[in-house]
């Protein structure tokens, strides 16, 4: 999988919320101060090169929408984290966050049961 940048990511996570849009339109929901129409334009162009996005022609201009799901793109970026940063180990990774976040009983119990869940 080819790595997303900052601002890649953040046109991504907006298409993914609008499921379709044209570049305005992804400016649109960006907070104050919006980027610059240049700017997201080339990001777009940049993650449809990396096969995150494609377009249709819509009269004089393009809609663009994830090729990439959210939900697969989450996955493959949790186990590069895991891979990269704890040694393959899920267990090594939650237990950083749990001393890193002060984690109490009753979170701990909340994901307990939805491990077992998916078992």
């Amino acid at each position: 999988m080819k790595e997303l940048t900052r601002a890649e990511e953040e046109v991504m996570q907006v298409l993914w919320k609008l499921k379709k849009g044209s570049v305005a339109a992804i400016i649109k929901e960006f907070p104050n101060p919006k980027p610059a129409y240049n700017t997201v334009s080339t990001v777009v162009r940049i993650l449809e090169s990396k096969g995150f996005v494609s377009h249709e022609k819509r009269g004089k201009g393009y809609i663009y929408f994830p090729l990439m799901q959210k939900n697969d793109y989450s996955n493959q970026t949790i186990s590069k984290l895991v891979d990269n940063y704890f040694q393959g180990s899920f267990t090594s990774m939650v237990s950083f966050f749990m001393k890193k976040n002060d984690m109490n009983v009753n979170d701990l119990e909340l994901m307990l049961n939805e491990i077992k869940e998916k078992s």
